[in-house]
């Protein structure tokens, strides 16, 4: 049997959402033994000014990851080098708190864990888990004071979490 390439080399080859997200519960597999199924996404966007932004959220007690899509469309303009990098690693945190880590403080330990083992000292993954601050100027609009609207729609990611779902459900 041939090893799978190594996960640095599987996100490059991501060509969504849906794929990273793959990745995510591989890695978190790998790392903890831990999975989760069941799983939807939907994109909404959750505003976000240079003062900080909500990358995504999961509500307790629900199978939804709210991911923000302000920071999406703006760091595909500004690196679109750091787009898959930046998803795996939000929805990675998302993906710890859907396994009962809700508390922030909490979550980040385990995704800077499993992004170190997963893709080394070096790589992207690894250092925004590190340091998410210092790739504000590249996730945010530079629009002093802008805010969400109070409603905002939710578009839900069709084939998400496709490794749970059986076949037979759409």
């Amino acid at each position: 049997m041939t090893p799978s390439p190594p996960f640095s080399e599987r996100l490059e080859l991501a060509t969504d959402l849906i794929d990273v997200f793959e990745l995510v519960k591989s890695a978190v597999s790998n790392c903890t033994g831990k999975c989760r199924g069941g799983l939807m996404l939907g994109l909404a966007n959750l505003g976000g000014g240079l003062d900080g932004f909500i990358g995504a959220f999961f509500p307790v007690n629900t199978n939804i990851i709210v991911m923000n899509s302000l920071p999406l469309a703006r760091i595909q303009t500004t690196d679109p080098d750091l787009f898959k990098p930046y998803v795996f690693h939000i929805l990675l945190h998302e993906y710890v708190h859907t396994l009962g880590i809700t508390d922030e403080a909490e979550a980040r330990a385990p995704v800077a864990r499993i992004s170190l083992e997963t893709f080394g000292a070096d790589h992207p993954v690894t250092d925004l888990a590190r340091n998410m601050t210092r790739y504000l100027p590249k996730l945010v609009y530079p629009i002093y004071g802008w805010k969400p609207a109070e409603k905002y729609e939710i578009d839900l990611i069709r084939g998400f979490d496709r490794s749970s779902a059986s076949s037979y459900i759409w």
